[in-house]
């Protein structure tokens, strides 16, 4: 069983599919929700310091590199595109909008791209922090709740 629980955490950490595809692996495996459920957000939010402190780094000093640049380049515009207008719109709200954001269940919305577009947007670090935790928390209970609906049916029709 360990090693079931092993999977969930790292299939949260990983960009793109994250804690909204460890949740339903978790329900596959037929591991309880609720724990299920605390160490998917504890795999999610693994990454999300360095993330904030170094991702925007890594990006800029790549950029200009002859093999990397290109994609590097394009995750700055990016990043810094989907941060402007997400702090347009949300003004003084940019808060609860990074926490929206990460909310949505939807590959690319997630505690990675979150937390880039804060750092890109230099909000400051607890604050980047809690409303990607709050956003994890919320996509975490949206994803359990389908996943619980989506195994029990799955389980009736049997």
């Amino acid at each position: 069983m360990l090693k079931k629980y092993l999977w969930v955490f790292f299939i949260s950490m990983v960009p793109v599919i994250e804690l909204r595809g460890a949740i339903p692996v978790s329900q596959g495996f037929g591991l309880p929700l609720l724990q299920s459920y605390i160490i998917a957000v504890l795999g999610n939010m693994l990454p999300v310091p360095f993330i904030y402190l170094f991702a925007r780094k890594v990006l800029v000093w790549g950029a200009d590199k002859p093999v990397i640049g290109k994609p590097f380049t394009w995750c700055l515009k990016k990043g810094e595109k989907g941060g402007k207008a997400l702090e347009e719109k949300a003004g003084k709200g940019l808060f609860i909008a990074l926490m929206l954001f990460v909310a949505i269940p939807l590959p690319g919305t997630g505690a990675w791209t979150g937390t880039l577009a804060a750092s890109i947007l230099d909000m400051k670090f607890k604050q980047s922090v809690i409303a990607v935790m709050c956003g994890v928390l919320i996509a975490g209970v949206i994803m359990a709740l389908v996943s619980f609906g989506a195994f029990s049916a799955i389980g009736v029709i049997s």
